[in-house]
């Protein structure tokens, strides 16, 4: 067996897995658990094929909720895994290392105490990886938060520092961790975590050294490595861009210089769509796009034209050999600094502009949620389900198919087809929104106001604290658009809750009687008070404490997260 970290591109569930399905599995367990820390437990793999592709023999659910959890947040880190070899006993191998997790302390501060003791003791990392039963990229990464300040280490013990906001922090140095702490110990602040605070440290705009067309070495700014040792970062993104710059400058004049017709350099951010191009030959007349993403990262496309300069070229084909030859341009008619230089002016001299214009300002803010941008993305609410119950009540409500209603209005008012498809989280293609702002540009006021409702609740985040306040503040009355159905009374599994519900649909005499009986019986007699049969007298338009706004909760146990966020912003909301 060898233990190794593996990209989860490479990783597929195998057949033999006793659990393999279609369906993905029920993750809601573990879920929180991999946002919070991670995949803790290795992946049991084998090779598939080829060295660089593994199927999963045990693991599934793990690897379930670490895809979700890579797409919430647009980035997949590799996980943990135990690579099988011939002979090796699948079930043997899962026991020992699950026994070996559990010999660690259950949060990562006590395991990097651990570590540091054991290095002390003049233990190696080799060592502590094989008696734990981890990977030795996770004993580095543990032995790594050595290097906070103790507060954060211990903020981060108590769980209230995520670990991605934690490993961004290992990229600060000591007085931006002592910045980060004020900020954090002060209630009237706002704490850059997650992605942001990797803004903040970065001063709006991180790029890796990964992208970097020049030699590193040749970069006379700061470069910042977290302490993980996984990645490095420019500090100075202007510093970045004008040495970026200057190399794709290079870049183009090396290929014109060899010969090529025509580089084009297409602007940062758009992307190369090859259904738009046909590939060509250069003695064809074939030439090189360049494309440079808003994260600085660099792709040449040799030996193309558009589909609309292929077919130009073609048809003058046939008026001599030498007329397909064309002559080579001596330089193009900007280099890439002046280029730059243009850009920003332009850029500077429409940004200001765009501040007198809010009518227009508000149109291209919905533009870029529907299409996104370069610098702009935004994802719809997945409304992913807990399992195939729960998918099918919400998808039968009466809030789901007005809504679906409503957004094939919008899709009209956009000119697209009639389609259940969201209408925002476009991929950030610049012709698409130019396109989108073009529509709303068209549209009156109300419309526009319209569209914009409809991308706002598709980008609403479902079990969020913004969704009680909405409801608050809207006065929003759920017996519009939800009534108890067969999957509410299936997932209804508590006696001393359904007891309560009870005495609000049947009164508090009916149950206290009843409180002896089981869960079914009293579901039962519930619907019977609902539905007026078997001589109850019907509840009209009950609401449990769940689906009211405000929240309750029926218990003092907690862990209903919706109770605890509405009392965090109730005093916001409430109405006077």
């Amino acid at each position: 067996m060898q233990l190794a970290h593996v990209s989860i591109d490479q990783l597929s569930v195998s057949a033999i897995n006793m659990r393999h399905s279609k369906r993905a599995p029920d993750i809601a367990d573990i879920l929180p658990s991999v946002r919070a820390r991670g995949v803790l437990v290795p992946l049991l793999v084998r090779p598939n094929g080829s060295p660089d592709s593994f199927e999963i023999v045990a693991g599934r659910r793990r690897y379930f909720a670490a895809k979700i959890v890579a797409d919430e947040r647009g980035e997949a880190e590799p996980l943990p895994c135990a690579i099988m070899e011939d002979g090796d006993d699948a079930d043997a191998l899962e026991a020992s290392l699950i026994e070996n997790i559990a010999r660690l302390d259950p949060d990562e501060v006590s395991q990097w105490e651990t570590f540091t003791r054991l290095i002390k003791e003049g233990r190696t990392v080799s060592d502590i990886a094989a008696t734990f039963g981890l990977t030795e990229h996770r004993v580095k990464r543990i032995l790594a938060l050595g290097e906070l300040l103790p507060k954060i280490r211990e903020a981060y013990r108590r769980e209230e520092i995520d670990n991605e906001t934690v490993r961004h922090l290992t990229m600060a140095s000591k007085a931006q961790q002592k910045d980060w702490l004020a900020l954090y110990a002060d209630p009237e602040q706002h704490t850059p975590r997650g992605w942001q605070l990797k803004q903040w440290l970065f001063g709006g705009q991180s790029i890796s050294t990964k992208v970097a067309l020049f030699a590193i070495e040749d970069y006379p700014g700061l470069i910042v490595s977290d302490l993980f040792g996984e990645d490095s970062y420019f500090a100075d993104a202007d510093l970045f861009w004008q040495k970026q710059n200057e190399a794709i400058a290079a870049k183009r004049d090396t290929y014109l210089e060899a010969g090529w017709f025509s580089v084009e350099v297409l602007e940062p951010g758009l992307y190369f769509h090859s259904w738009d191009y046909e590939k060509t030959p250069r003695k064809n007349g074939g030439k090189i796009v360049i494309t440079v993403s808003q994260r600085g990262e660099v792709e040449c496309h040799e030996g193309y034209l558009s589909r609309k300069e292929a077919r130009r070229a073609c048809s003058n084909g046939e008026a001599s050999e030498e007329a397909e030859q064309p002559a080579k341009p001596s330089r193009p008619e900007l280099s890439g600094t002046m280029q730059n230089y243009v850009d920003l002016h332009r850029h500077a001299a429409v940004r200001v502009s765009l501040l007198d214009h809010p009518g227009v300002a508000l149109r291209l803010m919905v533009a870029h949620t529907i299409a996104g941008s370069s610098l702009w993305q935004v994802r719809p609410d997945p409304q992913r389900a807990a399992n195939e119950t729960v998918a099918a009540s919400v998808a039968a409500s009466k809030a789901e198919a007005a809504f679906a209603e409503k957004r094939r209005a919008v899709l009209t008012l956009l000119g697209q087809p009639d389609e259940n498809a969201p209408v925002a989280g476009g991929k950030g293609d610049g012709f698409a929104l130019a396109n989108v702002l073009a529509r709303l540009l068209a549209l009156s006021d109300d419309d526009v106001s319209r569209v914009l409702a409809l991308v706002m609740a598709e980008t609403l985040a479902a079990g969020s604290a913004i969704v009680e306040a909405l409801g608050n503040h809207l006065e929003l009355d759920m017996r519009s658009h939800w009534q108890p159905d067969e999957a509410f009374f299936e997932l209804l599994r508590d006696r001393q809750i359904t007891n309560q519900m009870l005495a609000e649909v049947g009164g508090n005499d009916v149950a206290e009687g009843k409180s002896p009986e089981k869960v079914k019986t009293q579901k039962k007699i519930i619907r019977d008070f609902l539905s007026g049969e078997n001589g109850r007298r019907k509840m009209d338009s009950w609401l449990p404490r769940w689906m009211v706004f405000p929240v309750s909760s029926y218990t003092e146990r907690g862990g209903f997260r919706t109770a605890d966020q509405w009392a965090k912003i109730q005093t916001l909301f409430m109405s006077e």
